[in-house]
């Protein structure tokens, strides 16, 4: 009989329940209570255990169940919210989301993923504070022009100290990459194709490891640039994207966007496209994705930029 498992991971507590047996239990989240929650679940050996992906919170636990080695799954928040108002559930606590996750669990079989290592989470996390500080730095430049003078002062000194935060955390975003000879390697490959630069590789070695492994269909649609279909009947919408990792897709525009003028084959096919009578904007997501399929296929056969066009 298969053992599926919700765990609702909150700031200080841990809530699990198991299915179909409908067994609860509740730990703190430190320490103590992942072991504890390790502990249980290695008795009962289950087939999968969710989790919600809640900012970084889930981590501990998710780390230390799959080096138990347990089949842990991480999944969108999102899921589990419309998985939840299709069985009727309109309240949330954190029973019922534990309840709802092992329902999830049972139900939909979610695949199970390896977990990023910790050289990679390190390197996803020193991105991710990045962001923020490039975020942050833009609005306090934003701000800088209609603030009176006395306030501009503090704004310039914050400037200032956002900028030595910056510099030193690309210092260790280098330092990071540059440990792993296979990083190095997969970050040259990457940057030899025209329009990517630093900033989109290494958010593509941080936050979608599965580059290389996946084929071009999956891969596509797991960062989200994948025209979805919406029909029922005779009726036939317009495609859309959605879901995916929105900042990969976030790091990936920009890029194509200079693609589309210095990059030959994104320049030929967003011109095809523009000429087909494509939006503008539909021709560029278009781009994204032979963009990523095209380094999808890089790391997957090890070639350069160069070794590609030659081929092609």
């Amino acid at each position: 009989m298969e053992i599926n498992v919700g765990i609702d991971v909150a700031k200080a507590t841990l809530v699990g329940e198991l299915r179909p047996s409908g067994e609860r239990f509740e730990e703190t989240n430190d320490d103590r209570g992942i072991t504890g929650i390790v502990r249980r679940l290695q008795a009962v050996a289950p087939t999968r255990v969710v989790l919600e992906a809640t900012g970084g919170l889930e981590v501990p636990l998710a780390s230390a169940l799959a080096a138990a080695g347990m089949p842990v799954v991480v999944i969108n928040p999102r899921q589990a919210r419309q998985f939840a108002q299709a069985l009727g559930y309109l309240e949330k606590t954190d029973r019922v989301d534990a309840a709802v996750l092992a329902h999830f669990a049972e139900s939909v079989h979610p695949a199970v993923r390896a977990l990023p290592d910790a050289a990679t989470q390190e390197l996803g996390a020193l991105l991710a504070r990045r962001r923020q500080l490039v975020e942050m730095l833009t609005a306090e430049k934003n701000r800088l022009g209609s603030s009176p003078a006395r306030v501009q002062r503090g704004i310039r000194a914050h400037i200032a100290w956002l900028e030595q935060q910056l510099a030193a955390v690309e210092h260790d975003v280098d330092t990071t990459l540059r440990s792993s000879p296979v990083w190095r390697e997969q970050e040259d490959l990457l940057r030899s194709v025209p329009g990517v630069g630093r900033t989109l590789a290494r958010t593509l070695l941080a936050d979608l490891p599965e580059l290389g492994r996946l084929s071009r269909r999956r891969i596509a649609k797991l960062v989200g640039v994948a025209p979805l279909p919406f029909e029922s009947g005779q009726f036939r919408g317009q495609r859309h994207i959605r879901g995916g990792r929105a900042a990969v897709r976030t790091a990936l525009y920009m890029p194509t966007l200079a693609a589309t003028r210095y990059n030959p084959v994104i320049r030929t096919m967003y011109a095809r496209l523009l000429r087909a009578g494509k939006k503008p904007k539909v021709a560029l997501v278009a781009c994204m994705r032979k963009l990523l399929t095209i380094l999808n296929a890089m790391l997957k056969h090890h070639k350069s930029w160069k070794h590609v066009t030659q081929d092609t």
